[in-house]
C-alpha cells in the first residue's frame, strides 16, 4: 500500500501546477526544495529549523535551515496550505481527467478515509499535524488527503524504527545506501556533506554493518530489514482495520491512477524511499 500510495502523495513535489502555486506565493521553483519543505511542513505551523529537522530527520539541519527559515516570511503556513490544495487539484485534474469524477476514484476516496481516519498519530507529529487539518469536500482531494496522512503516519513509524535500531540521521542513509535503495549520489540531495557521510560510514563500520567500500554486511543487511519490518507492523493498524478485502480493493482501484502518475514522467525514478527496492 506504501508503494501504490505514496507517487500520488508526492506529486506535490513534482507536479509543474505544484510549482505554479509555489511560484504565485513568492518561492523560488528554480529547484523543488525551497517549495518541498513549506509544503511538507506548513501543518505543522510555524516550525523553525529544529522542529522540522527533528520531523524530517534524514536531511542535514543545515540544509533544512537554508529552506525553513526563510520560508514562513514568504508565506504563512495557512497559505501554503490552501496553495497545496490548489496544487493537487490542478495536478490530479491535468493526470486523470475525467477520471477524477470516476465511481472508482470516489470509492477508492472512501476506502483510503477509513484507513486514514485508523491511524494512530499519537507520537507521531507529522501524521497528527496532517490529521487535524479538515478534509477537502472533492474525492480526488480526499485521496490525496488520506495518502498524506498514511504515507506520513508510516514515515513517522519509521523514523521511531530508526531510532531503535540505533541509527542516526546522517546513519539512517548511509545504511540504506549501503543495500542498494538508492545510489550514493541520489542521497547527497539530504544536504550531507561527504566528511559526514564518511564519518557515518566509518561508525557503522566500526559496529560491523557496512566494509570498507561502505557495502552492507550481512549484519548491516539483518538490521536494515529488521528495521524495514518494524516500519511495516508500526503501519499495520489502518489496513488491519480496513481487512484484507478492503485492502485488495482498494489496492485494484488505485492501480490505473498509480500508473497515471508514474506514466506522467513528473517523479524521478531513483529516490531515497527505496520504492521497489525495499
Amino acid at each position: 500500500m506504501w508503494h501504490l500510495l505514496e507517487p500520488l502523495h508526492a506529486v506535490l513535489y513534482y507536479a509543474p501546477e505544484a510549482f505554479e502555486e509555489a511560484a504565485a506565493l513568492g518561492y523560488d521553483t528554480k529547484e523543488r526544495w525551497p517549495s518541498y519543505f513549506p509544503y511538507r511542513a506548513a501543518p505543522l505551523g510555524e516550525a523553525g529549523p529544529e522542529q522540522v529537522a527533528s520531523a524530517f530527520y534524514s536531511f542535514s539541519p543545515r540544509m533544512v535551515a537554508e529552506h525553513v527559515e526563510p520560508a514562513w516570511r514568504v508565506a504563512s503556513p495557512e497559505a501554503v496550505l490552501e496553495a497545496r490544495v490548489r496544487a493537487v487539484d490542478r495536478a490530479y485534474r491535468a493526470l486523470f481527467g475525467d477520471q477524477v469524477h470516476s465511481p472508482e476514484l470516489v470509492e477508492a476516496a472512501a476506502l483510503a478515509r477509513r484507513a486514514a481516519e485508523a491511524a494512530d498519530p499519537a507520537a507521531r507529529p507529522l501524521a497528527a499535524a496532517n490529521a487535524a487539518l479538515d478534509w477537502p469536500d472533492a474525492p480526488h482531494l480526499q485521496l490525496w488527503h488520506a495518502a498524506t496522512i498514511l504515507r506520513e503516519h508510516r514515515g513517522d513509524g519509521h523514523l521511531a524504527a530508526l531510532l531503535m535500531a540505533g541509527l542516526d540521521p546522517v546513519e539512517s542513509l548511509v545504511s540504506f545506501a549501503a543495500i542498494g535503495a538508492a545510489s550514493t549520489e541520489r542521497f547527497e540531495s539530504r544536504g550531507w556533506s561527504s566528511e559526514e557521510w564518511a564519518a557515518g560510514r566509518d561508525r557503522l563500520a566500526a559496529r560491523g554493518l557496512v566494509d570498507v567500500a561502505g557495502a552492507a554486511t550481512e549484519a548491516g543487511r539483518e538490521l536494515r530489514l529488521r528495521v524495514e519490518q518494524h516500519t511495516d507492523q508500526l503501519a499495520a493498524a489502518p489496513w488491519q482495520l480496513l481487512g484484507l478485502d478492503g485492502v485488495d480493493r482498494l489496492a485494484g482501484l488505485l492501480g490505473d491512477f498509480w500508473v497515471a502518475v508514474l506514466a506522467s514522467g513528473l517523479l524521478p525514478q531513483e529516490t531515497t524511499l527505496g520504492i521497489g527496492k525495499v
